[in-house]
């Protein structure tokens, strides 16, 4: 039983991450059957469908920014520190617990310090 919440925990923060790409996923899988069929009736494709099916599409080509680097560096250290604050909480009733946060806090503390490090390193190219 005890087993479960860290589980539990893990497979909530996964659900997280994966559930959001899966509907967008599937509603771009929608959109392209809908393409597909309007293109095969030989009907002009709206300015709108076009316009969404090209929104929030990341282009590869893009280079990394330093002001993206900071935020990406400042929510990882976000992370950490929520987590110091989980295992300062928990310490009060388990006081060994806290030093298994405190370590999985210096994961996510050390890639955004190395994402800070990185937006005050690279300069802006104009």
């Amino acid at each position: 039983m005890e087993i479960l919440i860290p589980l539990a925990f893990f497979a909530m923060i996964a659900a997280i991450v994966i559930a959001p790409r899966y509907f967008r996923s599937q509603e771009r899988q929608k959109m392209a059957e809908t393409l597909r069929a309007a293109i095969e009736r030989g009907q002009p494709l709206p300015q709108e469908m076009v316009d969404a099916m090209s929104t929030n599409v990341r282009s590869p080509a893009l280079p990394p920014s330093p002001q993206r680097d900071l935020r990406t560096g400042i929510v990882w250290i976000a992370v950490a520190l929520g987590l110091v604050a989980l295992g300062l909480i928990v310490g009060f009733e388990e006081p060994d617990a806290a030093y298994w946060f405190l370590g999985f806090a210096a994961f996510p503390g050390f890639i955004g310090l190395a994402f800070v490090i990185l937006g005050l390193i690279n300069k802006p190219k104009s």
